[in-house]
């Protein structure tokens, strides 16, 4: 198990990996490059570093310009400010022309914490699986992060990847054979299975334990790839154990448990239960205190698998 780290401190991390082996490699950002940690980036590599400002829809319509021009280009900023405020660039410029722009947007859910609702991303999954093409990455620690970042930019093509502002518990490890697209398991189970993302895997791997003491087998799935989403690893769920649970620290209306309910409805018909925010937005406290009020815990999924 590797260390705990934030995600958006893996993503700062593995850009100066990739920025020593691809001299292609472009990093952007809208003013925010200590919070979303491409300042490193920035220190090492000036002249493939640009600072667009508080501007994000230029920000976004330039990286497809560079992209167009044969850069690979990361691209930063809020995920409320990337998936909201430039939602329509990404479409049109981004989506629509195949860019190859990685879009890495940090501070997402709740757990971004003391700034409040307004800040508090809950709806990017749900529209960025909506634009066509788009790749749609949420990774459960900093190991898988840095895993999935390197498979990004080694892919062509747009893709959002959904990165968090506080450290979370390893689960991988560096050398773990994480892939886009594949789910992983990462707790066997017969019963009940929960499939999480980003750092719900954790909660759900707690819940896990909980439910081991009361004699149930939970089977845990990390889906840290939303879209192409792994159908056949759900679809394998849903015939061998008897309901499904999703996890998300995300808005329930059009994320993971969409996905995963879309699969599930055409293939593998079983009871389900949603774990993520029921259709509000969140406010101003301690990312903990959030986790609770809002029923992200491991013990809010234990209730879910119960209530199956």
């Amino acid at each position: 198990m590797s260390e705990k780290m934030a995600t958006r401190q893996a993503y700062g991390e593995v850009l100066l990996e990739l920025g020593e082996k691809n001299k292609n490699i472009i990093v952007m950002d809208a003013d925010l490059s200590k919070s979303t940690m491409t300042t490193h980036f920035a220190g090492k590599y000036p002249d493939r570093f640009f600072n667009m400002g508080i501007s994000e829809q230029n920000l976004f319509g330039v990286a497809a310009g560079l992209a167009h021009s044969g850069k690979i280009v990361f691209a930063s900023t809020f995920a409320m400010f990337a998936a909201g405020r430039a939602f329509e660039i990404i479409r049109n410029s981004i989506g629509y022309t195949k860019a190859n722009v990685k879009i890495c947007a940090t501070h997402a859910g709740i757990t971004v914490g003391e700034d409040g609702g307004s800040h508090q991303t809950i709806e990017d999954i749900a529209l960025m699986r909506t634009i066509p093409g788009m790749t749609v990455i949420s990774p459960a620690d900093g190991a898988s992060a840095k895993i999935l970042i390197e498979e990004a930019a080694a892919m062509q093509g747009p893709v959002f990847v959904r990165l968090g502002r506080a450290a979370v518990p390893g689960i991988y490890e560096a050398d773990s054979e994480v892939k886009i697209g594949k789910g992983m398991c990462v707790n066997e189970g017969s019963d009940y299975t929960v499939i999480a993302t980003g750092i719900m895997v954790n909660e759900a791997l707690q819940a896990a334990t909980i439910l081991k003491e009361e004699g149930i087998s939970l089977r845990v799935i990390d889906m840290h790839t939303i879209k192409p989403i792994d159908a056949d690893i759900i679809i394998q769920a849903a015939k061998e154990t008897k309901g499904i649970v999703t996890a998300e620290e995300h808005s329930v209306v059009g994320g993971l448990g969409s996905a995963v309910s879309e699969v599930v409805a055409k293939h593998a018909p079983v009871k389900m239960a949603f774990v993520g925010l029921q259709d509000t937005f969140g406010e101003s406290g301690k990312p903990a205190e959030l986790m609770e009020k809002y029923g992200l815990t491991a013990k809010d999924i234990v209730a879910a698998v119960k209530g199956l």
